[in-house]
Formats: C-alpha cells, structure tokens, sequence
C-alpha cells in the first residue's frame, strides 16, 4: 500500500511526466499490432511506431493545454492520413487528447470538438482508403472518438460527484462538531444552574441563622453561638458547592420552570413513576447504609439517573430498567442497566447525554462508565462523593 502511494505522490509532483504516461501503451500496442501478419509474426513497420511515438509528444501538455493539445494532436493525425494513408495508423494520441480535453474542458466545448474530430477523421479515411463511411474501419474511427469524448465526460462526472459528497460530509462533520460542541457548552450551563440552585438554598439559610444569632447575641448567647456554628457549616458547605460551579449562573431569560425546586434522591420513585406510565418496567434497590449526601451529590443522582433512562426508552429496545444505589464508606454507586437487545435501537444517538452525566460528575468529583453488557443491554455506572471535597481556606 506505501508503494503505491509513494508513486501517486511523486507524479503529482511531476505533471509532464504523468501526462505523457499514456505514451508507453500506445507505442508498445502500435508495436505489437505492426508485427502481427495473415499467419505468423514479422517485423514492426518502424515508421508507423515512429509515428505513433512522435504524435505522443504534444500529450506531456496535454492536462497544461487540452484544448491546443486536442486540436494539434487531431489536425496531425488527419495531415498523416491525408500525406500517406498507406501507413497511417489508428489516432490514438488524438483519442487520448479529446479524452483529456472531456475531463478538463466545459460540456460544450468537449462534445463540439469531439463530433467535429470524430467526423473529420471518418471522413479522412473513407476518402483516402476508398472506403465507404458507413464501413467498418471508417465507423470505427468514428466510434473511438465519440467513445474518448464520452469517457471523458463520465469520469469528470464522477470526479465532480465524489467531490460534492466529500464536501457534504466535511460539512455534516463540522457540523456535527459544532452542534456537540454547543450541546457540551449547554449542559455546562445547566449543570452550573443546578449548583447554583444547591448554593442559593445555603446561602438563604445563612442570611436566616445570620439574623437568628444578631437578634440573640445580647439576650442569649448560648444561643446565638449554635446559630454562628450553623452559619459555619453552611458557609463551608456553600464555598464546596461553588467551588464546581463552572460558567454562567444564571440566563436572564430562564422560563418559570428552571426555577423549580432541586430534584433529590427523595423523589427517585415520583421520576421512575413517570417512565413506569409510559411504558418501561423500572425496579428500584437500595443496599448499603444510606448516608447524608451533599445536596450537589443527589442532584448529580438523579440527573444521572434520569438521563439514562431516557436514553433506555428512546433508543433501546428494551422492555425493562432497574436503578440500584449503593451506599458505600464515603461515595454513592449508582448502576442503571436495562435488557435492550444487542444490535437494535430506536434511533440514533449523539452521545450528547453520556456527555453530559460524566460533565455532571466531574463536576463534583465523581466519574461515569457507560457501556454495553457482555450478556445484552447497556449499563451506566456512577461514583459520587457523599460530600464534596472541602475548599482550601
């Protein structure tokens, strides 16, 4: 495979050479067909290999001038036919030139002179060798350059086709970057929303406990110090929410609905209840020790969880789902698996949504894999923190 490709790229480097190519198959065929007789081989007619050979030359420029080339090549091979028809042989230069000119020239220009070469050189020899047009050898010649003409043309066709479908894909490749890039770019956004939910709800109780401890600080201090190491507490764990918060916060123009309250593991059986309606069996367990979780942490879950489902019900054709959360030391295992069959799908994926659920956990320090089980289905397995990593003060 290198050889070839060593060679395609040393004759693009070389136009000259890579058009006078054609030069060495004419010559030998010019050749070999000068030495055949009625019953056995001879000797070459030298001159017609001569000829042939020397008609070759103009078609190292032939890709650099098709039009003057076609013509040159055309007006030498009828002069030949016209001087000495006794030893003119097939223009094969000529076919090679309107064969060139068909896949570098316009439409009209390639068909005009490929009729007009094609009628010229039936002509020619009809009337040089006594020949009737319509014969054999005078059709032929005409049938070769209409042929060359033609073939020119289907291969610049096919040339112009695998280019436009080249570019159409590089376009859809582009495209198709350009759009994950923005998907990417939107569930960032979405997951800094979401944070910023968790944090304003830590901040709301800072500023209550802030007004607790100002109005209990004379009157009772015992008091007004726990409210202070409330405020603690949830200023600490508002610095860990902020520190994964990635972008912008908050669009001007959210809807009414992206200010609805933070979705929690708590309401894990209202979100599988509504895929239950629409038609997937989902089973629901629970092992381990269940722990206080960060509230970033339950809402990483549920996202996670409800993101897998999703693409269960859309795109495998899957009749059942089951959500296990695995309470752990100090991290949640989440493991959503389905029993789709291996092979069918209700459409194609983008891959935005596992996109999606590993920005999710990276974002507070967890990780996400996802793929297909040996024994059919797929399955979506998150680790996430119980808490996020405290900030350095």
């Amino acid at each position: 495979m290198e050889q070839p490709m060593v060679w395609r790229q040393w004759l693009a480097r070389h136009d000259r050479i890579k058009d006078a190519l054609p030069a060495i198959p004419l010559i030998v065929i010019a050749v070999a067909a000068t030495a055949v007789g009625t019953s056995d081989w001879h000797e070459p007619r030298w001159d017609e290999v001569a000829w042939t050979a020397l008609s070759c030359v103009p078609l190292a420029f032939r890709s650099l001038r098709p039009l003057g080339i076609a013509l040159f090549t055309v007006l030498g091979d009828l002069t030949l036919m016209t001087v000495a028809p006794h030893i003119a042989p097939t223009p094969a230069a000529s076919l090679v030139a309107l064969y060139t000119l068909a896949t570098l020239g316009s439409r009209r220009t390639a068909w005009l002179v490929g009729g007009v070469a094609a009628v010229a050189i039936t002509g020619v020899h009809a009337a040089t060798h006594m020949e009737s047009v319509v014969g054999g050898a005078s059709l032929l010649r005409f049938d070769f350059a209409i042929a060359a003409t033609a073939l020119g043309r289907a291969v610049l066709s096919r040339r112009e086709n695998l280019a436009a479908a080249r570019e159409r894909a590089e376009t859809a490749e582009r495209r198709q970057e350009e759009e994950a890039r923005r998907r990417v770019t939107e569930e960032r956004v979405r997951i800094a929303r979401d944070l910023h939910d968790v944090v304003a709800h830590h901040i709301t109780l800072v500023n209550a406990q802030a007004g607790v401890a100002h109005h209990l600080m004379r009157a009772n201090p015992e008091q007004a110090y726990e409210a202070l190491a409330h405020i603690k507490d949830n200023s600490r764990a508002a610095l860990d929410e902020l520190r994964a918060t990635v972008g912008l916060l908050r669009q001007p123009d959210d809807a009414p609905g992206s200010r609805s309250p933070v979705p929690r593991l708590a309401d894990l059986d209202a979100l599988v209840g509504g895929f239950k309606a629409s038609g997937l069996s989902v089973q629901v367990a629970r092992t381990g020790t269940p722990a206080p979780l960060a509230p970033a942490t339950e809402l990483t879950a549920c996202r996670i969880i409800q993101e897998a489902l999703t693409n269960t019900h859309k795109h495998a054709c899957a009749t059942g789902a089951a959500v296990v959360l695995d309470y752990g030391v100090d991290s949640l295992r989440v493991t959503v698996t389905d029993d789709g069959r291996p092979g069918t799908l209700k459409g194609a994926g983008t891959g935005h949504g596992l996109i999606g659920m590993r920005e999710r956990a990276t974002a507070i320090g967890g990780t996400v894999t996802a793929g297909p089980r040996p024994e059919g289905g797929f399955r979506v397995i998150a680790e996430l923190p119980f808490s996020l990593a405290p900030t350095p003060v």
